[in-house]
């Protein structure tokens, strides 16, 4: 399942885009002292979910039914299947260059930070034993399915499992890139910040990783939310046509379980004489404490 990164490269391990030095014209060092965690409360505040009412799942719109589309939601709940979580299994399905899968979200504006943690598991494993059995964290651009343009951090069976895959997908392109990470909880970040997107990652009792940076290219208002897709190798021979292979709900094996802690929407803040797409410039100890929440 790989694809052609239609941005500049991440670099496995250090979420690296580019180790240039700051030059007096340029951009200027950020220090751990300097940075400040994202701000919590306000307009985006109040779009966070701790999953605690069954009534809650209202607040999220289904990507099925705003864009008709298919629906690939086998099940989905709030407070109900796991209690305090949102619970998510998808039908045969896949977000990969022009292929769509499941898509629960709200629509926000500007720079946000989306933390959550979340768990994914097989039907009947602790993991995913189909291919491309992935959940986790997801912004897209609305209206945007004859032309992809979206980024997701997601955990669960890739090719192996107990894969962590960033990908960011431009005019239907997808680049993923893939680290091992434990199975069971862990916290994930998705992040828009000016000219940056970032995907940031905590397994459970561990410290914050950067998975990875890339220009961010994408308009003011996306859909910020959770996805989960499984099963690839059931597409057979319409993995190579996007098209036909969204036209009918694919038959198969799926083989996965998303059960979502809670979901937090925060504002980040950069000064403007730092550049976060370069690492001398912003690094990654500085990068995390701007888009982790204090304490977490």
């Amino acid at each position: 399942m790989a694809g052609v990164l239609a941005v500049v490269g991440v670099l496995a391990g250090c979420g690296t885009t580019t180790s240039a030095r700051p030059t007096p014209t340029g951009p200027g060092v950020m220090t751990l002292k300097d940075a400040l965690p994202p701000a919590p409360g306000g307009e985006v505040g109040s779009a966070s979910d701790e999953f605690a009412a069954a009534s809650g799942l209202s607040v999220w719109s289904k990507l099925s039914d705003t864009e008709k589309d298919l629906d690939r939601i086998a099940k989905l709940d709030v407070n109900t299947t796991a209690k305090g979580s949102l619970y998510l299994e998808p039908k045969v399905s896949a977000w990969f260059d022009g292929f769509r899968g499941p898509f629960v979200y709200q629509e926000l504006a500007g720079d946000i930070v989306m933390h959550a943690r979340l768990k994914v598991e097989g039907k009947k494993g602790a993991k995913p034993t189909r291919k491309f059995s992935l959940g986790g964290l997801m912004a897209r651009v609305p209206n945007s399915y004859a032309k992809a343009n979206w980024m997701s951090v997601t955990t669960g069976t890739a090719d192996e499992s107990g894969r962590l895959e960033m990908t960011y997908t431009r005019d239907g392109s997808s680049g993923p890139h893939e680290i091992t990470i434990k199975s069971g909880w862990v916290e994930l970040v998705l992040a828009r910040v000016g000219r940056l997107a970032v995907a940031l990652y905590k397994e459970d009792g561990g410290a914050w990783k950067v998975g990875g940076r890339w220009p961010s290219e994408l308009p003011e208002v996306l859909q910020w939310g959770m996805t989960a897709y499984t099963d690839w190798d059931s597409y057979g021979a319409l993995k190579k046509d996007p098209t036909k292979g969204n036209a009918k709900q694919v038959k198969g094996t799926p083989d996965l379980k998303l059960t979502v802690d809670f979901v937090r929407f925060l504002r980040p803040e950069l000064p403007d004489y730092a550049d976060p797409l370069n690492t001398a410039s912003v690094p990654d100890d500085v990068l995390i404490k701007v888009v982790t929440p204090s304490g977490a």
